[in-house]
């Protein structure tokens, strides 16, 4: 955790607006990005599994995300058959889907909860079953930097659009109720969700950034003490010509940008002493939405892990809420 109290005053995050311009070509860069990825898509398989979790329903799904790459997940529920809400979640930096019945916690409050493996990622703290078959040039350890000259080679392109992929084939499974499926995450996962938002338009009904990553790169870029932003920071100390072609990518996967989109219901969380995602970036996305219900929990005095489970139960009743739970 931080020793120092958030990167700037706090009445000065709570109006934090940064002038960030977004490419001229953003919008038709994602409709063909997830136009290509659906077009290549094959149909979605669920496979139950024989797990200890005897309460819940566990099962194995395997989905096409960009390019038509096979990305693993899970799919636990309540027993039965009945039309239930969804939350899709994506994971933080490093990880992976884990193993199965590793994380319950949305079905034991009655929703289907999906688990997005993280294509290249799951060997930091969680286990991961899907690689990241598209090569890279030159670039610093970790994803960051992945593809990074360029926004049609860039790593994040790839995992936003296995992101908005999985929306599509949620929508579809089962026993999921297609107007009430909302996507979170923590760190990475708080980022994708904004993405997925962003980019699947009104096929999310809700979204649940948790201390979202990816968010206000210019700014991230420059302040942050720590990785992963650091990864990026690192390749431009060597690649000193390349900062142009570097932020220009960045700008279309940044959060602060894509959430301009984001008219859904939005829940966001950010911790005062954090120094992986500064409390800069979260509100610079925050304050982008363009959502009519959005709130914003402050953790002052907690660093990356934010709200931990106390966070998660303020979501449940937020989103049960608006789903009618």
């Amino acid at each position: 955790m931080a020793v120092t109290f958030t990167d700037m005053p706090i009445e000065l995050l709570r109006a934090y607006r940064p002038a960030l311009d977004a490419p001229a070509d953003l919008e038709a860069f994602w409709e063909t990005t997830i136009a290509e990825a659906r077009a290549a898509a094959r149909p979605a398989t669920l496979t139950p599994i024989d797990a200890p979790v005897r309460a819940l329903s566990v099962s194995d799904l395997t989905f096409t995300g960009f390019d038509g790459h096979e990305i693993r997940g899970w799919v636990v529920r309540p027993h039965g058959d009945a039309l239930l809400p969804a939350v899709i979640e994506y994971i933080g930096y490093g990880g992976g889907r884990g193993l199965p019945g590793e994380r319950l916690n949305w079905a034991t409050a009655g929703y289907v909860h999906v688990i997005m493996d993280t294509r290249g990622q799951g060997s930091t703290w969680s286990v991961g079953d899907t690689p990241d078959p598209h090569g890279s040039a030159a670039a610093f350890p970790g994803v960051m930097t992945r593809g990074i000259r360029d926004p049609h080679e860039y790593y994040y392109r790839r995992l936003f659009t296995d992101a908005v992929r999985l929306v599509d084939v949620v929508r579809e499974l089962p026993g999921v109720d297609p107007s009430r499926v909302a996507v979170t995450g923590g760190s990475q996962g708080g980022g994708l969700s904004i993405a997925a938002a962003a980019l699947a338009g009104d096929a999310v009904a809700a979204v649940l950034p948790d201390v979202p990553f990816l968010c206000d790169f210019p700014n991230a870029i420059t302040r942050t003490p720590s990785a992963p932003f650091t990864e990026i920071t690192r390749y431009l100390a060597v690649h000193r010509d390349d900062t142009a072609s570097v932020l220009r990518t960045l700008s279309y996967v940044d959060g602060a940008i894509l959430a301009r989109r984001i008219a859904q219901p939005a829940f966001f969380s950010v911790a005062f002493m954090d120094d992986v995602v500064l409390p800069s970036g979260v509100f610079a996305a925050f304050h982008a939405l363009a959502s009519d219900d959005a709130a914003i929990e402050e953790y002052p005095y907690n660093g990356h892990e934010g709200g931990g489970h106390r966070h998660w139960m303020k979501q449940v009743a937020w989103l049960d809420a608006r789903f009618g739970m």
